[in-house]
């Protein structure tokens, strides 16, 4: 009778002890200043089995925490090693140093095309492909410089995209031949007295951009036009950003109100990608030495980006770096434009040419059903997390993370993840902290909504993986922050 009771005892104890713990979690977040919000989060040990649930099985906003099921899924269709290959193909013949008929570029979808993954030279492909036209000895174009598209569809916008994002470097458009992430980069110097314009510079600072001078109307060219409306306020004004892009325009409206002395810089999207690729590149070789005219013999008007470029001679081409560095600079930067075109290519590679979001999307479930997630809780309107009507659960993306452990692309993928108080998206957080080059974790913020998931190891050295989320808070993110490092300092403790 005794020995039962002391087992009946300890038992007691044990519970007691795993309950008290849950008690602990849910005692932080009843305490946070969010008691508004929803809460979900899954812990797993390095073989997958569950630690820690609170409504994990429960719908949750993901926002960019999406990127994680796109780019391991990219990962496992494409390989780590594969590159984009952009090419020009030559619609003519080479006489005497002028090539008379135009160059098409067709694009593969490479979004690197900027000066990201290029130590900011923005015009490093340009310079490749420029160098390799000069080497096969043209020194003069007549004819034009045309873009092909086609590997992609010609919807630019995943469903479910916000009108008032397509304004940002986080809503551009997705297209098979891309520039500089399709967007026009401004700075902003409030340099003047009280009431003056601040001085503008963008990029590219040539045409096709241009900064009005006068009325609109009066504009020569058909370029990307920014109108800069901003005023210079009091030392001690607050900053109050206005930028905005009529959907289906190029002109770029700044309506700011900047304090004396304030500086910005912003990425600001544009709209045919197309034409922004071929006239800056066309301006380049101009610039370059290679002279662009255009003659009446083989201007086109009207197009027809559907010819057969297997009836060209490739004169140039750009390899881009392999999959796996923009893999690491999409999850680190969480970059939706990247995440975007890879979920294109996914589509156009393994479903059918052109590329299509809807095709890309199935390829990415088809990835997670092969990876034994509940793909009936997995309801997917883009890549990259953005849009409205994106639902998951903490449960399967935890899972995916542990499955990806067994994959042969985890090394690529472990080490695409933001590491704590270094670089990414938590370059900035955990400093001072035990998660300090530990955790490595991708973020997801849009409206209302706050995601965390990843590895660390704990005080003992164990292993954990875990994805946490909240949903439907109001205020400020920071305070969300806040609550998640108590929650995973706690688990770090803890385990």
């Amino acid at each position: 009778m005794n020995l039962k009771l002391c087992i009946a005892c300890l038992l007691t104890i044990f519970a007691t002890g795993i309950n008290g713990y849950t008690q602990d979690i849910s005692k932080i977040i009843d305490t946070s200043n969010h008691p508004e919000a929803f809460w979900s989060l899954t812990v797993l040990d390095k073989d997958g089995n569950t630690l820690e649930a609170i409504n994990d099985n429960k719908l949750i906003i993901p926002a960019s925490n999406q990127k994680l099921y796109t780019l391991a899924a990219v990962l496992d269709r494409l390989g780590p090693d594969y590159k984009y290959a952009t090419k020009i193909y030559g619609d003519g013949r080479l006489e005497n140093g002028t090539w008379k008929g135009n160059l098409i570029i067709a694009g593969s979808g490479d979004p690197s095309i900027s000066g990201f993954l290029y130590d900011e030279d923005r015009y490093y492909v340009f310079n490749e492909l420029y160098n390799q036209l000069k080497d096969f000895g043209i020194e003069r174009i007549e004819g034009e410089v045309l873009a092909n598209e086609t590997y992609f569809d010609d919807q630019v916008y995943p469903k479910g995209w916000d009108w008032y994002d397509l304004t940002f470097y986080y809503g551009v458009e997705v297209s098979a031949l891309s520039f500089n992430n399709n967007a026009v980069d401004i700075e902003v110097f409030a340099e003047g007295k009280v009431g003056d314009k601040p001085r503008v510079t963008h990029f590219p600072s040539t045409y096709p951009v241009q900064l009005a001078k006068g009325p609109l109307d009066r504009l020569e060219s058909p370029g990307i036009t920014i109108v800069n409306n901003q005023t210079i306020a009091e030392r001690n004004t607050k900053y109050d950003e206005d930028y905005k892009r009529k959907p289906g325009t190029n002109v770029l409206k700044l309506g700011s109100m900047l304090p004396q002395g304030y500086y910005e810089d912003e990425a600001l999207a544009i709209t045919n990608a197309g034409f922004f690729f071929v006239e800056s590149f066309e301006q380049y070789l101009n610039e370059q030495g290679i002279k662009v005219n255009p003659s009446e013999e083989h201007r086109i008007k009207d197009y027809t980006p559907f010819i057969e470029l297997g009836d060209f001679e490739v004169l140039a081409t750009h390899y881009s770096k392999p999959l796996a560095e923009l893999v690491k600079w999409a999850n680190k930067e969480s970059d939706n434009f990247y995440v975007e075109m890879m979920l294109k290519t996914l589509a156009a590679e393994f479903q059918e040419i052109p590329g299509t979001f809807d095709n890309g999307i199935q390829e990415v479930r088809n990835f997670l059903a092969e990876q034994e997630l509940d793909t009936t809780l997995v309801l997917m309107n883009d890549g990259s997390g953005l849009a409205m009507g994106n639902y998951t659960t903490t449960s399967n993306i935890s899972r995916l993370l542990s499955q990806m452990k067994e994959h042969a692309s985890f090394t690529e993928f472990y080490n695409s993840f933001p590491i704590a108080g270094i670089d990414g998206t938590i370059a900035h957080r955990f400093k001072g902290t035990e998660l300090y080059t530990n955790l490595r974790a991708k973020t997801g913020y849009v409206g209302g909504v706050r995601t965390l998931s990843g590895y660390f190891t704990t005080k003992t050295g164990n292993e954990i993986i875990f994805s946490l989320a909240t949903n439907h808070f109001v205020g400020k993110v920071r305070y969300v922050d806040a609550t998640h490092q108590q929650i995973i300092e706690a688990l770090y403790e803890k385990y």
